[in-house]
């Protein structure tokens, strides 16, 4: 199986919603506010209105459900999900919780996007499967997204 880039995508969070203890662990709800996203057959802006909902399960991983709307530069409007899931060593995940930068190659932080668009330029999108690797960044995560061939 082999990929090949598909875009660049950063995202930045407002200040989050913390729920706390729900039934299947901690739950806590990240409003998007901007962000960009930028590969070789398209480009744009996140709008702002979406979110990254994260649950904290009992075993130290969280799962993460994205789901934001893109803007390419021309104007056409594509609906991205993605789920996902983030772990790794405690004193990594603890930095990641202090809002600290830490080498992305020290924590697993995989998700598996899907695109929606009624814009025939990006039709491409509805008929791919994608699998992206992520950076948490204090501001937002950066997500590396691969299309798999």
């Amino acid at each position: 199986m082999t990929s090949h880039p598909l875009m660049t995508l950063q995202v930045f969070v407002a200040p989050p919603q913390k729920l706390g203890a729900v039934p299947h662990g901690t739950r806590v709800i990240a409003p998007i506010t901007s962000g960009s996203f930028e590969g070789p057959q398209l480009r744009g802006k996140v709008l702002p209105g979406g979110g990254d909902w994260t649950l904290l399960r009992s075993d130290g991983v969280l799962e993460l459900e994205l789901r934001i709307t893109l803007e390419t530069d021309d104007g056409a409007l594509i609906y991205m999900t993605s789920f996902g899931l983030r772990h790794g060593p405690p004193d990594v995940l603890a930095a990641l919780a202090r809002g600290e930068s830490v080498d992305p190659s020290t924590y697993y932080f995989r998700t598996a996007p899907r695109f929606e668009t009624s814009a025939s330029q990006y039709a491409f999108l509805n008929r791919l499967i994608a699998i992206s690797s992520g950076d948490r960044r204090p501001s937002g995560p950066i997500y590396t997204i691969e299309e798999i061939l």
